[in-house]
Order: C-alpha cells, then structure tokens, then sequence
C-alpha cells in the first residue's frame, strides 16, 4: 500500500484573508460621488402662511431638451447668465421690474438691503447632465462674485479668506436664492 501525501493545515487561512482585506479598505480610498451642496431652508411652522412671492422677485431660468436656455422669457446665452443673475440679484439702480429689497440689521456690516429675489430654476427631463451642471456652475458663480466684492469691498479680503463670523455675515447679505422645479416638458425654444 502507497504511502499517503499529508494535507496543509488551512485553518488560519481565513483569518490571514480578513486581516489582508481589512489592511486593505482601511488604507485604500474610495471614490465617493458629490453632489451639489445646497442647504434647503428651513421648513415653515405648521401655523405660518406662506410667504407671498411677487413675480417681480422671481427671475425664471428654463432649460429644455435641446439644451436652449430662456431667461424670463427672453431666449439667452449660457455666457450671459452670471450677468444677468448678478444685475438681478443686486438691483443696483432699484429698477421696478427687478427684486424688492429689504432692509435688515446685519453684524459687522450694518444696515444692508437684502434682496427678496429668487432664481426659479426648471428644466426638461429630456435636458443634457452637462448642461444642468453648466446652468448650477453660472449661478453659483454669479452669486460667489456678489459675495467676493462685498467681502472685499468691506473687509479688504476674498470671501475664502475672511473669518467664519464674517462670511455669517456675507451670507445674511447676500443669501443663495435658488428654486429648483422638479424637471417637466418645457416648450422647445426656438
């Protein structure tokens, strides 16, 4: 009769494969998806009407599926947004046509009119992810260059760079307004 080969003794093999897979996980990165950060308003008590919004304080961005931008109804440029966001959102002449502001107590800045505007943002089902994020980018932006000349207009500093306690401040100011529609079918544009 033959002789019998002996087996290997794999019984730590396991734990020798939880602690390689756990090295692992716990030194490696994983890549994690972001999304566009907004902080939602606080929702309204129960016994508190809403708030009244005139349309003069809405200024309307549409997308639709062909990825054709119209501002307050007028067909637009996606170069021209931030421009016009910014001219809506500050009002510098106190134009009837754009928002109403109102006037609040702010610390470190003082009596500021704030504007009630508010960017209403809707799009098509059918619109481009790279155009939505286009649209988001020009907004964001228009409203971060408002924040950047009034921090630097009254603390001599870039909003990044200033304290917590002053961009407090420049937020209250200059707050982000944006509306966002659930996506419909939007007319095409011509």
């Amino acid at each position: 009769m033959g002789r019998k080969t002996p087996g290997l003794n794999t019984s730590s093999m396991a734990d020798i494969s939880f602690l390689l897979l756990t090295f692992f996980l716990m030194t490696s990165s994983i890549n994690t998806d972001t999304g566009i950060a907004r902080r939602l308003p606080p929702p309204l008590p129960p016994n508190q009407e809403k708030p009244e919004v005139r349309m003069r304080n809405i200024f309307v961005v549409k997308i639709n599926s062909k990825d054709r931008l119209l501002f307050d109804g007028e067909i637009g440029r996606i170069e021209d947004l931030r421009d016009r966001a910014k001219e809506f959102l500050g009002n510098p002449n106190n134009l009837p046509n754009l928002p109403e502001k109102e006037t609040i107590d702010i610390p470190l800045l003082g009596k500021m009119d704030v504007s009630k505007g508010v960017i209403s943002l809707q799009n098509d089902r059918g619109t481009s992810y790279d155009m939505y994020l286009r649209v988001q980018n020009e907004l964001a932006a228009a409203i971060n260059e408002m924040r950047n000349e009034l921090s630097s207009e009254r603390f001599g500093r870039k909003y990044a760079d200033i304290s917590e306690e002053q961009r407090e401040a420049i937020d209250k100011a200059i707050p982000i307004a944006i509306s966002e529609a659930e996506p419909t079918k939007i007319g095409e544009n011509k």
